[in-house]
């Protein structure tokens, strides 16, 4: 391997300490969004004391503030002391596509930066640091939370945002009558799949305060009538009778005798010329980089889960009288895990 003080790059001590100080950035973001700055400034550029007065904040403090995020490219000072939105900054206002400032305030804000705090009591443990700073599993207290939830639903288009359309590309799904999301959430990987292939009609399977907002998002998109919500837990049972179900984001999030559970209960009621589509980030094996691997460790300290690779799914699969056929890249960091009743 060549030596990167040679090679252009930083040397190993340097690329240490800016991986180490990379949450110096996140924090930078997260008080922008808390703060709102991006919503403040849509109507066009303010001075920065207009706005820390606005706040209740010292105006020299935030000044300094303000010009930092400007060098981070969020901000441009049009003037002295005066600042605008840029492209960038622009995605950080609250209806901006993407879902940006939710998912900043969900993963970088106290459900994410506890969890990770925590990491070598999960390391310790194999126990998540959530449930030890909150006092119970994440879903459990999302579930207490209506507004911390829609929030976390929000968070997961984000975060996933480039993922459906990627998943509604690389598989065909035209040829299924039926397709039930289980887990679904707001209904956004149905939409794509459905908005790509006209024939199939869905099913959204969630909880029902989970499935709240579905509604109006599926209304937004035209798929009102293609897509039937029903609201149950997986782990009690799946609508049965349909040609494939989805399981997206779902599998990573539980440790694995949960998984078990819902995949029995997909077993259970998938006929037998019927596919299980898992859409996970399906790891390498060896050394190579993937998000996923890093996702894992957010897993670990947070929900519980894990991420797997393609071997791993196969062993988890075989357990639930699934036979896993085959692994389909998309253009994104995730894979569709196709499987078939044993």
């Amino acid at each position: 391997m060549a030596d990167p003080a040679t090679a252009g790059g930083p040397p190993p001590h340097a690329q240490l300490i800016q991986m180490g100080t990379a949450y110096w950035g996140s924090q930078m973001v997260l008080v922008a969004a808390k703060l709102e700055i991006a919503d403040r400034l849509a109507g066009g550029a303010r001075p920065s004391t207009e706005l820390a007065a606005e706040l209740g904040l010292n105006a020299a403090a935030f000044h300094r503030f303000l010009r930092t995020l400007a060098g981070m490219g969020l901000l441009t000072e049009v003037k002295s002391k005066t600042f605008a939105l840029t492209p960038l900054g622009e995605a950080l206002k609250k209806d901006a596509p993407g879902s940006a400032c939710a998912s900043i305030l969900t993963l970088c804000g106290p459900i994410g930066a506890r969890s990770w705090d925590l990491l070598v009591h999960s390391l310790e443990t194999g126990k998540t640091g959530f449930e030890k700073a909150f006092g119970q599993p994440l879903f459990e207290y999302l579930g207490e939370r209506p507004r911390e939830a829609s929030l976390f639903s929000e968070t997961m288009v984000g975060f996933h945002g480039a993922e459906p359309p990627a998943v509604a590309a690389a598989y065909d799904f035209s040829d299924l009558g039926s397709i039930v999301d289980v887990g679904g959430a707001t209904g956004n990987m149905l939409v794509h799949i459905l908005q790509r292939h006209r024939h199939p009609r869905g099913v959204l399977f969630d909880l029902p305060n989970v499935v709240t907002d579905a509604p109006a998002l599926l209304e937004s998109h035209g798929m009102a009538d293609r897509v039937s919500i029903e609201a149950g837990s997986f782990f009690e049972r799946v609508p049965a009778g349909h040609d494939a179900y989805i399981l997206s984001h779902i599998i990573h999030d539980w440790d694995p005798d949960q998984c078990q559970t819902i995949l029995r209960n997909c077993r259970n009621a998938i006929g037998r010329s019927g596919r299980l589509l898992i859409v996970e980030m399906v790891l390498p094996e060896g050394d190579t980089f993937h998000p996923g691997k890093m996702l894992d460790m957010m897993m670990l300290v947070g929900p519980g889960g894990q991420e797997r690779t393609a071997s791993e799914y196969a062993e988890l699969l075989s357990k639930a009288g699934f036979k896993l056929t085959k692994v389909v890249p998309t253009a994104s960091a995730v894979s569709i895990v196709e499987a078939v009743p044993a």
